[in-house]
């Protein structure tokens, strides 16, 4: 099914509307390149950076030397929490030998072993982004960064060693941060404005439900097990750590500098794989200026197209999915958007093959709710509206170009039409409000108007309507078509 798509192939991003067009990244790279880009932002200075690295200052030397290197990539970040939420049954190594088998950069799968800390960084993409810049374009500088904020903390007495971290004061200006166990990481949580003993604030960074005191809690700890000796994969922990002195993250015994083609801006990737049974490609794309990123995939074989996309923009807060399917007994596609700030919900869903096409809509907001439904045929089309608040419609066209139309309105005054006449029934009788004659409606017809709303949309007329009448709400949601099963959007997970 299309919901199994991200499963099946590297769950990235197509460039919906809410990124501009991207600029491929290259492979990660082993040099700095500040100057190399006409454009790049003015440095940052050392303030800036001491609020740029603060949400992970205190962390493990191997995590942040990950993190930097993965901040490089906020796009493939994006990609690996979307894969980790759809497949949380994996651990140990099932997880990493599953992770190896994606194209991800080094730094990326590394923190795949810790989910809550890719979480976070998903979460907060716009800091993640300008993290990873700065590494890129400042490496000494931000190493030094972390080195000035640890000895902040250890002075404010706010980093000690312990059972879940060891702190070692190397030398007068290096303090290393090692997990104390050989087998278990535990991930550092605190609050970054008063752990160092002066405020400091994190622009584009959320800390989420931390505690505002300075003391340094701990999560679960991660039992990386195989990620420590690194006996499955090249790119596990213990094959990460900071060159404090050289002033840059150490991967496997090299200087590492991440992306290689990152220089801000938006960017992206795509990956197009083709074989006898037909191609596939799948995309991300970020605006870091924004925030805002897409992923996606689209299957192509000699049986009809698949494709799947998801796309979030944090400066309007909206979210969107889409999924459609295509092949020779027809088409079918569905979108949800939602947006958590305005409360806005709206989901769709169209179909058509050879006989016709049909389709339903549904949109919230305020605690108001319309639905709408069509279908369209070789004999005519008929379409019907609800809303919450008891507004109804329902209209249709026959072949032969005949219409009729009924209505509701939330007060209860009522709408009949039929081939350009309309009716009006506000409680005191039907009254003809367009059309060629202003006579009133007969009697046989004022009579079934008194039987209910129902009866009146069938004693107006017409044929076009018959079959077609108003269905439930939740019919309504999900459209006739759709009962089957097939292609229906799946909630989010």
């Amino acid at each position: 099914m299309i919901g199994n798509l991200g499963k099946q192939l590297l769950p990235t991003a197509l460039s919906l509307l809410l990124v501009a067009p991207a600029v491929p990244p290259v492979a990660s790279g082993q040099q700095a390149g500040s100057s190399e880009y006409p454009g790049q932002g003015a440095p940052l200075s050392a303030a800036e950076l001491q609020q740029l690295v603060a949400p992970i200052a205190l962390y493990p030397d191997a995590l942040v030397a990950q993190i930097l290197g993965a901040a490089t990539f906020p796009d493939q970040v994006a990609a690996a929490n979307g894969w980790l939420q759809e497949n949380r049954n994996l651990s140990g190594s099932a997880l990493m030998q599953a992770v190896d088998a994606q194209p991800w950069d080094p730094s990326v799968k590394a923190l795949t072993q810790f989910p809550s800390v890719v979480a976070n960084l998903a979460k907060n993409l716009s800091w993640t982004s300008a993290l990873g810049e700065a590494y890129h374009t400042q490496p000494t500088d931000v190493m030094s960064a972390v080195q000035t904020l640890r000895a902040e903390a250890k002075a404010a007495g706010n980093l000690k060693s312990g059972s879940q971290i060891t702190v070692v004061q190397q030398s007068p200006e290096v303090i290393v941060i090692q997990p104390t166990s050989t087998q278990v990481v535990y991930v550092p949580e605190y609050n970054p404005t008063v752990v160092y003993g002066t405020p400091i604030q994190t622009p584009g960074y959320s800390a989420g439900a931390v505690a505002a005191t300075a003391l340094i809690a701990f999560g679960v700890g991660v039992a990386v097990g195989s990620a420590l000796s690194s006996s499955c994969c090249s790119w596990g922990y213990s094959s990460w750590n900071c060159n404090w002195h050289g002033g840059a993250v150490v991967y496997r015994s090299n200087v590492y500098y991440g992306n290689s083609a990152w220089h801000g801006g938006v960017y992206g990737s795509s990956v197009t794989a083709v074989g006898p049974g037909g191609a596939a490609r799948v995309s991300t794309a970020y605006n870091p200026s924004t925030g805002a990123s897409a992923r996606g995939a689209t299957v192509a074989t000699p049986y009809g197209t698949r494709s799947a996309a998801e796309g979030y923009n944090p400066s309007t807060g909206t979210y969107a999915r889409s999924e459609s399917a295509s092949g020779p007994a027809g088409s079918i596609a569905s979108g949800q958007t939602y947006n958590a700030r305005t409360g806005t919900y709206t989901a769709t869903t169209q179909a058509a093959n050879a006989y016709g096409s049909a389709g339903s809509s549904v949109m919230s907001r305020n605690g108001e709710t319309a639905y709408t439904q069509h279908q369209s045929t070789a004999q005519g089309t008929v379409a019907s509206a609800e809303t919450s608040s008891g507004g109804r419609a329902v209209a249709g066209a026959d072949a032969h170009g005949n219409t009729a139309s009924a209505a509701q309105t939330a007060d209860g005054t009522k709408y009949a039409g039929a081939n350009g006449n309309v009716y009006k029934n506000s409680g005191s009788g039907w009254s003809q409000v367009r059309g060629s004659s202003s006579a009133s409606l007969g009697a046989s017809e004022s009579s079934a108007a008194a039987r209910g709303w129902g009866q009146e949309a069938q004693s107006t007329r017409s044929t076009a309507l018959g079959g077609g009448g108003w269905q439930s709400r939740a019919e309504s949601a999900r459209g006739s078509f759709s009962r089957g099963g097939g292609g229906g959007f799946r909630g989010r997970r």
